[in-house]
């Protein structure tokens, strides 16, 4: 598989199930365009070869245009809009998650100019699986097929 078809079927399973583009989307394009020539903080989304990841950047940027993109696609993730930076960035709304202003982490509700809220919940602040228990858990199952167990409820329990 190539890294263009790992990143359409990443982008895929993110846009399934729900409106695209958001259904307050205009609204928040129309926020961005009231922030042009202001410093904006950005949540980018980094599709990689066999996952898609998701960076802040504690770095603000002018926002120098919202521009429209003339051949948007949801099934590859890609908006009818883009932002123009000052560092000469051009960058699809559909690869940001979120846009504010004043602060880069935890902005309080009237920072936020841009949020695809469906992506920060299942990037940014869906609950982590990785803790203690889990990693008990696992550690048990994989254990257990290596010496050729079956993977049943006797192997998770303590």
């Amino acid at each position: 598989m190539t890294r263009e078809n790992c990143q359409e079927v990443a982008f895929e399973g993110l846009q399934r199930e729900r409106l695209w583009p958001s259904a307050d989307y205009s609204q928040q394009v129309q926020r961005l365009k009231q922030a042009i020539g202001k410093p904006v903080y950005l949540v980018e989304l980094k599709p990689e070869d066999i996952h898609l990841g998701i960076r802040f950047s504690d770095t603000a940027f002018e926002l120098v245009d919202v521009v429209d993109f003339p051949r948007p696609d949801p099934a590859r993730g890609l908006a009818p809009h883009m932002l123009i930076l000052d560092d000469g960035r051009g960058i699809n709304l559909g690869r940001i998650a979120r846009v504010t202003i004043d602060t880069p982490y935890s902005p309080p509700r009237e920072n936020i100019l841009y949020q695809e809220s469906h992506l920060m919940d299942q990037l940014l602040l869906r609950e982590r699986r990785l803790n203690e228990a889990s990693i008990a858990e696992r550690s048990k199952l994989l254990l257990g097929r290596f010496l050729g167990k079956q993977a049943d409820k006797q192997l998770t329990r303590d």
